[in-house]
């Protein structure tokens, strides 16, 4: 069975023991795997104001606009995955406690500050686009780390559709920022304009994310995390060797980059969490391990 099929099937037997009846992307027409409201596919109450602000000004429609349900509503969507484990510390002044589970602090550090979603870090004021990464931790006024960005992703990375590789302006045109990261430059020429030696990591846009950053921040102003879903088998498996070989690369540029699954982030958490927070780890726990 294929890696989707699978996260499918798992949803929608969450789904069904939770009472959710499901319907398709256009109602009553698609295949049956979103909830009829946002909420019945999250674990917060409802988004905060500022969450919903972000995703509605984003370019995914991800929140409903009409009478059709958005992107998020989806069982398997990755934006709904990153809102159930982040959005509940947000809400909960929590930025420390998942920065430390996600391995981007050390403990005690009071660095995080807050948690903001869909944030887009231009890479070259040419380009009428600038990439959005899915998740930004901001650390206080002075730190040396600027900010701990994530990129996630659940179904997606095994939908088979493919990714495109990256446009050669973003190498013409951003000569500075690549000057003292030569193998990721490397790397990105060889996916330039098509990247036929990645399957499931998207690793044009994590270099997207990388010069944006870079932009920003400076080489050594923030880390970024790969947040991915494994799945038993041998897509899983490819998954898992193409993120590493990216890590490498960008740990040989002295790029912050780091690698981790979903699933060891949950277990992390339910082993270190204390019971005020149970009924978060639950949820995770079963829904998504």
């Amino acid at each position: 069975m294929k890696a989707r099929s699978k996260i499918l099937i798992k949803q929608l037997i969450w789904a069904g023991l939770q009472g959710i009846d499901c319907i398709g992307s256009k109602n009553e027409r698609g295949k049956k795997v979103y909830t009829r409201t946002l909420e019945e596919n999250l674990f917060v109450d409802s988004l905060s104001e500022s969450t919903a602000r972000s995703f509605s000004q984003g370019d995914g429609n991800e929140l409903s606009k009409g009478k059709y349900p958005g992107k998020m509503q989806a069982l398997h969507s990755s934006s709904a995955l990153g809102v159930n484990v982040f959005e509940y510390w947000k809400q909960n002044g929590g930025a420390s406690e998942i920065a430390l589970a996600c391995g981007l602090v050390r403990k005690g550090s009071d660095a995080p500050q807050d948690i903001v979603f869909e944030v887009k870090f231009p890479i070259n004021d040419k380009f009428a686009i600038a990439p959005n990464i899915d998740i930004v931790i901001n650390n206080k006024e002075g730190s040396t780390v600027k900010a701990l960005a994530i990129e996630c992703k659940y179904s997606e990375a095994y939908g088979g559709r493919g990714h495109g590789g990256l446009k050669e302006a973003y190498l013409s045109d951003c000569e500075k920022l690549w000057q003292d990261i030569p193998n990721l430059k490397a790397l990105a020429e060889s996916i330039s304009p098509d990247d036929d030696r990645f399957k499931y990591l998207h690793a044009a846009q994590l270099i997207k994310h990388i010069l944006g950053l870079k932009r920003a921040y400076g080489k050594k102003g923030f880390r970024l995390l790969y947040l991915w879903y494994n799945v038993f088998g041998d897509e899983g498996e490819r998954h898992r060797i193409e993120a590493e070989e990216f890590a490498n690369c960008a740990l040989a540029d002295g790029i912050l980059f780091h690698v981790l699954t979903y699933q060891a982030l949950i277990e992390r958490m339910a082993k270190t969490l204390g019971i005020e927070h149970r009924s978060y780890i639950n949820y995770l726990v079963t829904r998504y391990l």
